[in-house]
């Protein structure tokens, strides 16, 4: 398991029966996480919340706000800043544990030296576009959602790359692939952070165990003569990171050789030896 260790404004200060206790750049947060299915005694940090998320009986939940909470706040990641709400499912527009494939594309990136074509699908609010751009990629940033793309340009204009080369694109992902294909595009780097499940810019429906293979192959005919990187995150619950490993070897090993690796990412909690999982991820690199 890949841990992040060095996110000093971001901690998470326990687990518990069905919550974490996270720390946000000081802003306190308990949220429901289906990984923590233990009981222990609770510590007084609990208490420190300033907004806890309440499921509801029939479906989805809603924040109960206990102390004061900015609409927005921001949180800093090294050289990177982010902009954080509440969101009305749980979530706060940032996946910590993703640094560590913020770190491997900006890498990948540096040692290439040369000019290197990003794409990122599903690309939420931007935080590997704006690792991409702040070390001189160019980026094609594609979401379904017109709301994640208004919030990824906020994040881009907050570490100052608004003059760096970036495409912003409310659209299907499968349908842009398809697209991109028949334009004859290509990318030295393709990201993409898949859901279980969701909708397209027109309502069109995704299942990762029934479109995941079919996007990769069409994906991987977009990259370029010598391609750098082909990463894919997952937090499909059941989803093994062998599976990942196959559909690379299959659709992009076969073309390219390289190498591919594949681990859990993980959370390490405040003062203590529990980690918490965050999901999988598969990775293709060329041979350096």
């Amino acid at each position: 398991m890949k841990l992040i260790n060095d996110f000093s404004e971001y901690q998470i200060l326990d687990l518990n029966n069905g919550k974490k206790l996270e720390s946000w750049a000081g802003v306190i947060l308990n949220r429901p996480d289906p990984q923590v299915i233990w009981h222990k005694e609770e510590t007084s940090n609990w208490h420190q919340a300033h907004a806890i998320y309440e499921r509801s009986n029939t479906g989805g939940g809603k924040w109960n706000i206990v102390k004061n909470v900015p609409t927005f706040w921001i949180i800093t990641y090294h050289d990177l800043k982010f902009n954080l709400k509440l969101m009305g499912f749980k979530h706060t527009g940032l996946f910590p544990e993703q640094a560590y494939n913020w770190n491997i594309i900006r890498e990948k990136i540096k040692k290439a030296n040369r000019e290197v074509k990003v794409l990122n699908l599903f690309a939420y609010t931007g935080a590997a576009t704006i690792a991409a751009l702040s070390v001189g990629a160019s980026v094609t940033h594609v979401d379904s959602s017109k709301g994640m793309i208004d919030w990824a340009k906020e994040n881009v204009k907050l570490n100052n790359l608004e003059d760096k080369p970036v495409r912003f694109l409310v659209d299907d992902v499968r349908k842009f692939v398809k697209r991109e294909i028949r334009r004859g595009n290509k990318y030295d780097i393709i990201i993409m952070d898949p859901p279980s499940f969701g909708r397209g810019a027109k309502n069109e429906v995704w299942n990762i165990e029934a479109d995941l293979d079919d996007l990769i192959k069409d994906t991987s005919e977009l990259l370029s003569d010598e391609p750098l990187l082909f990463l894919i995150n997952s937090y499909t619950t059941g989803l093994s990171k062998t599976v990942l490993e196959n559909l690379l070897y299959l659709r992009v090993y076969s073309k390219f050789k390289g190498t591919i690796t594949s681990d859990e990412l993980g959370l390490p909690v405040k003062d203590s030896k529990l980690i918490l999982p965050c999901g999988i991820y598969a990775r293709w690199e060329n041979k350096e």
